[in-house]
């Protein structure tokens, strides 16, 4: 399939829209992700187990459930498959691998699964309509012979091991 200038334009600016929502993820930039959904977007994530309709709705739980400065987290996406369905609407399917820490209960959660999501052009800005994921795995186990040494909250982002 061949795509013009534009559509290459629109692909990209639908890549950095998802790479921006999973590093405020990570870094606890909530205002800042809400700017990636429309108000009336719906999320569903873990296989529609925690399932959030409006943007208020869906940032306030992941602050409330991801918010603590001992919750340190890593999403990673990659193959992207975004689809243009219209010229202000498309799908994607991403991959998603993720690493989670929870320093105060010394557990450690990782897994993989597959976002699937809609977007639609508002202006000339990507947002999120739809977002969310099924995982393939997830495994969680103790953090028990691990020493934490870095944290972007409680370290500035800097290691306390000495060169």
């Amino acid at each position: 399939m061949a795509f013009d200038l534009a559509q290459l334009s629109d692909l990209e600016a639908i890549k950095r829209l998802k790479y921006k929502y999973m590093r405020c993820l990570d870094q606890k930039r909530w205002d800042e992700m809400a700017e990636c959904f429309t108000d009336d977007a719906v999320a569903s994530y873990s296989g529609g187990k925690y399932h959030r309709e409006g943007r208020d709705a869906i940032i306030e739980w992941l602050r409330d459930s991801m918010g603590q400065e001992t919750f340190l987290s890593s999403h990673r996406l990659h193959h992207p498959e975004i689809e243009l369905t219209g010229p202000d609407t498309a799908t994607g399917v991403w991959a998603m691998e993720d690493t989670v820490i929870e320093s105060d209960w010394r557990i450690k959660i990782e897994g993989a699964g597959f976002y699937e999501d809609e977007y639609v052009k508002v202006g000339d800005t990507w947002l999120l309509r739809r977002t969310g994921y099924r995982r393939t795995f997830e495994a969680l186990g103790p953090f028990e012979q691990a020493r934490l040494t870095a944290s972007w909250w409680a370290t500035g982002g800097q290691s306390t091991i000495e060169a």
